[in-house]
Parts: C-alpha cells; structure tokens; sequence
C-alpha cells in the first residue's frame, strides 16, 4: 500500500528499521532542543502530513528505547491520527523519569503503524447474552 506523505523535515522519510518491523521510526524535527523536565510532556512537531487511506488509522507508539534507556514515552499510546486529517503529525511525549531529557533535532521519537479499522453501528439491547465469565471484571479470569 501506498500513502501520500509532504515532507517539511530536513530528516529522511519514515523507514522500517528491519524486513520484519511492524512500525516505522519517526524523528523530532525542531529549530532548537526541547529540554523536557521530569514529568513534563510536550508535542514535538515531526514535520510530516499524511493522506492515510479511507478505513485505515495511523498510530503512533512509543519507542522501547527511549521508555527502557531514559524513560520517555508517548502520552496517549497509541495515538491516532485519523484519514481525515491533513495536518502535521506531531507527538505528544512525556519524560517519566527523575532527569531531564533532552529531545534534540533528528531524534527518532517513536513509531508509526498503519492499522485498518472497522466501524460499528450499536444494536441497543434490554440484555446482553450471558457468557462464562459473565460480568466478572478486572482480575477476575482464571479464578473459581
């Protein structure tokens, strides 16, 4: 599949990093270094658009290295960034750690995955068909 991409960054074009990678890495693409305090979080422009494909989602993924090495994630894995939209992909990235961190030009900052979607309509019901696990919740598996 093919998607129509505008590219304003000096940073070369999302990529798979290997032939079996699921996500693409997507990089900072800043006129100066964001500096992100402990607990802080900030968008962190990218400088792509995208025309994704009517019934697909692009989302957005932290990366393992940066959540395992500084402890810096994206805030609202995954993002999505609906077919509809046209403008730049940024994202939204939050330092968990006790240091501050520093997101420079060029930084690969976290992932991309296109992702189909289906739609619903809702089917409003009195009651729902029982099932084993019935309203059981959070925990409540495997146990008798």
């Amino acid at each position: 599949m093919q998607i129509q991409i505008v590219n304003k960054s000096r940073h070369s074009l999302p990529a798979y990093a290997t032939e079996h990678s699921a996500g693409m890495d997507i990089r900072a693409h800043l006129d100066a270094a964001v500096e992100l305090k402990p607990g802080q979080r900030a968008i962190i422009p990218t400088g792509l658009y995208l025309a994704i494909p009517h019934g697909h989602e692009v989302q957005i993924r932290p990366r393992s290295g940066l959540a395992a090495k500084h402890g810096v994630t994206v805030l609202n894995a995954p993002g999505t960034i609906d077919a509809d939209y046209r403008g730049e992909v940024g994202v939204i990235l939050i330092n968990l750690s006790k240091e501050t961190f520093v997101v420079a030009d060029g930084e690969r900052i976290a992932q991309m995955v296109l992702a189909p979607y289906v739609r619903t309509r809702w089917a409003p019901q009195e009651k729902l068909e029982n099932t084993e696990r019935g309203t059981g919740g959070f925990g409540s598996t495997g146990k008798k």
